[in-house]
């Protein structure tokens, strides 16, 4: 078995003001791009509407293809170059536009075709994808999407609060709402499209983080009960490279497969693959930096009465002399015979 980063001893928990001052700048820029800017940019399949990506033979410009697209009855659609040279798709997410598609959703591809056909030839013109969606089933499936992220988060909650105590449960559930936060600023700052890709990206963050901050946290609470005579600040700290070299195997080989969806699988997985590359190293960012800062916090504000006592009784025995530790502890020496 390979062992990386084995006995270490890094204090990794005294980095944690740095940590919080950067990811508070990070979701804080998040916040401003909406303030600024708007909401995120919801894909067809959340607003309605219909994406064309069309593949052309001829050389062409955008100002053409808007020209041609506005002559049919088809405006303010959004047209961006895409893949290969001559390759473009063509979003009509209007509100209009979105409307007409109540009675017929292929109405409007059917309207691009036709335009782009009669300005650049049939032969010209190849149909790479299509996809058109109703207003009606966008907000079905935005509100489908809002609830999975829900149930997820409620489910990982009661899970957190049957295997560990309270203490645990709060700082892992704000951990994972920091996750959240954290890659939808990130979503924003990159201007990713939401689609049900991104939705998905989004749940398995919250799985993959969560049990990355479980991992150390099940590691805190065994060396918690072998009683040894350190602070819950070390505890962690050694929970922490305990568990090292299994997190580095871990992440190492989730970043090699979201690397090779990011590289090769294509535009349509590539927002999965960047929320889930960025999403490695946020899960293991704030299983160190934010979740160990908070179980610190809330232990100090919320103290257990058993464990103070534990403490207090290590330290009163801590503090007496040697000699007296053992003579209490030595057995009671037997009378002599004579003594009989």
């Amino acid at each position: 078995m390979i062992r990386i980063f084995h006995n270490t001893s890094f204090d990794f928990i005294k980095w944690w003001r740095q940590a919080a001052i950067a990811t508070a700048v990070f979701i804080l820029l998040g916040v401003a791009s909406f303030l600024v800017a708007g909401g995120v940019n919801y894909s067809i399949e959340f607003t309605g509407g219909t994406l064309m990506q069309v593949k052309f033979t001829g050389a062409v410009n955008d100002g053409e293809i808007r020209a041609a697209l506005d002559g049919a009855g088809v405006r303010n659609a959004e047209i961006q170059r895409f893949g290969e040279a001559g390759e473009y798709t063509i979003r009509a997410q209007d509100r209009e536009t979105v409307s007409s598609q109540d009675t017929t959703a292929s109405g409007v591809a059917t309207q691009i075709r036709a335009a782009l056909e009669q300005k650049y030839g049939a032969p010209n013109v190849k149909i790479e994808r299509t996809e058109a969606v109703g207003p009606k089933v966008g907000g079905e499936l935005r509100r489908g999407a809002a609830i999975a992220m829900l149930l997820a988060s409620f489910v990982t909650l009661l899970y957190l609060a049957f295997r560990f105590e309270w203490r645990f449960g709060v700082a892992a559930v704000l951990s994972t709402a920091h996750d959240v936060l954290v890659t939808l600023a990130f979503i924003k700052l990159m201007n990713i499209e939401v689609s049900l890709v991104v939705v998905g990206a989004i749940l398995t963050l919250l799985g993959y983080s969560g049990n990355d901050t479980i991992i150390i946290f099940d590691r805190v609470r065994e060396n918690l009960k072998k009683g040894r005579k350190e602070s819950l600040y070390d505890s962690l700290n050694r929970s922490i490279n305990e568990t090292l070299p299994r997190s580095i195997l871990t992440h190492t080989t989730t970043l090699a497969a979201t690397l090779a969806l990011l590289l090769f699988a294509g535009e349509v997985l590539r927002p999965f693959a960047l929320v889930m590359t960025f999403g490695v190293f946020v899960a293991t960012f704030s299983s160190i930096y934010v979740a160990s800062p908070l179980l610190l916090w809330i232990e100090r504000k919320f103290p257990r009465a058993a464990t103070d006592k534990a403490h207090a009784s290590r330290a009163a025995t801590a503090a007496e002399p040697t000699t007296e530790r053992a003579a209490r502890s030595a057995p009671a020496a037997r009378p002599s015979r004579a003594t009989r």
